[in-house]
């Protein structure tokens, strides 16, 4: 990057799944610029020491570490290029970015730009549970860095909180360090990450999980030294003893360029609103990842990347913008749903899928959509809907819906 502005076609901020997936397909015809504030590009995956990643986009099981490497090698073997300790500020223009790095500040343009920044865990203080701020508290984000990229220890006893996906992965980076977790808590019924891995995953762990428990304050003043559960069908509290507690899950998009850009936000998810083009409503700027559906998996991000890709090289070869559309409303027990707006002439999201997010367990779900007082499609499931972890609806679910009509909601039956 030079000291004064410069354009390219595409710029791609964020170098995580997304947006390394988008730079890979964009790069063989047109000239595409990745920015990253980290080290090293290849986002979240990279601190993941373990096994479960490239299954949906690279038809393979690799370790994070090793996928993260293979998507940075395939961009810029596809001719993208990648500036790390790069901060995106702010806008300076409709696709123009304030950029700042070791190498001073300077301004980005793009004939189009995509937003993939991903989504981060919210810290203790957003969860709200009380007690002094002694060393030991972490989120999985800082565990992992702490571990694989520090290589520092965090302690020698571990309580994580929350049972989804991610906290069993806050559990192996722990044993990797040699951390034993003593328990993990989660408010639900049961653990929200799936039944064929959960089982197994206790068995060979052999992590307690505390279900309908809460965490409701950390003891210790200058190191951790237990934490407080409360039993939430009983009433009744318990001190367990731990040096280190591992808050995990309960995600937030990292939104703030979607904030200072003034792009519509969805009011569920707290990202951008998008289409299922994954554009937002700011003519040229698309949004992806995690970013858009927090959270999903490594391989979903990247297969996000894959399909935005075609509609920013349509917004570069005709400037069409896709206009008004219906919001797409998620109803109770479903927190989110996205995309979350209905264009006229929009394709099927990637993977043909809606996404939503529920907040309590259902095991027969009977989908339905209703706009302007009427059904307007139905589907029964075979698969539940869990708490912690994404529900998948079939796109046709929408067939019958009309763009240019009033909002779209979906609920259960």
């Amino acid at each position: 990057m030079t000291p004064i502005g410069r354009s390219v076609d595409v710029v791609v901020v964020g170098a995580g799944p997304a947006g390394l997936t988008a730079a890979r397909a964009l790069a063989r015809d047109r000239s595409v610029l990745v920015l990253d504030r980290e080290v090293e590009a290849g986002g979240i995956p990279r601190h993941s020491d373990h096994l479960g990643y490239g299954v949906r986009d690279l038809w393979r099981v690799t370790s994070g570490p090793a996928y993260a490497r293979r998507l940075v090698a395939s961009a810029l073997e596809a001719g993208a290029e990648i500036a790390t300790e790069t901060a995106v500020t702010g806008w300076a223009g409709e696709r123009t970015l304030e950029v700042t790095s070791p190498r001073g500040r300077t301004t980005v343009t793009g004939g189009a730009v995509l937003l993939a920044t991903g989504a981060r865990e919210r810290p203790r203080p957003a969860r709200l549970v009380p007690g002094d701020r002694p060393a030991g508290v972490l989120t999985t984000g800082l565990l992992q860095n702490l571990v694989h990229g520090l290589h520092v220890s965090p302690g020698r006893r571990a309580v994580v909180v929350g049972a989804e996906l991610v906290s069993w992965s806050a559990v192996l980076t722990l044993r990797r360090a040699g951390c034993t977790t003593v328990l993990m808590t989660t408010e639900h019924d049961r653990g929200e990450s799936y039944a064929a891995f959960r089982g197994p995953a206790r068995l060979a762990l052999r992590v307690p999980v505390a279900t309908r428990t809460a965490v409701v304050r950390v003891v210790g003043r200058d190191r951790v030294e237990g934490v407080e559960l409360h039993n939430l069908r009983t009433g009744r509290r318990a001190m367990v003893e731990c040096d280190t507690v591992v808050f995990t899950g309960d995600w937030i998009p990292d939104h703030e360029l979607v904030r200072l850009g003034g792009i519509d936000l969805d009011p569920a998810t707290k990202g951008p609103r998008v289409d299922p083009a994954l554009r937002t409503s700011r003519p040229g700027v698309f949004a992806a990842g995690n970013l858009v559906h927090p959270v999903d998996t490594a391989d979903v991000a990247a297969l996000d990347g894959r399909h935005v890709a075609d509609h920013v090289r349509q917004w570069l070869d005709t400037g069409t913008a896709p206009g008004t559309g219906a919001r797409i409303v998620a109803l109770d027990p479903f927190r989110w749903v996205a995309p979350s707006l209905l264009t006229p002439g929009s394709p099927a999201p990637a993977r043909r899928r809606l996404l939503l997010w529920a907040d309590g367990p259902r095991p027969t779900p009977r989908v339905v959509a209703r706009q302007d007082g009427r059904e307007v499609g139905r589907r029964t499931l075979p698969w539940p809907v869990a708490p912690g972890r994404v529900f998948r609806v079939p796109w046709s679910l929408l067939d019958d819906a009309d763009p240019r009509g009033g909002d779209v909601t979906i609920g259960l039956r």
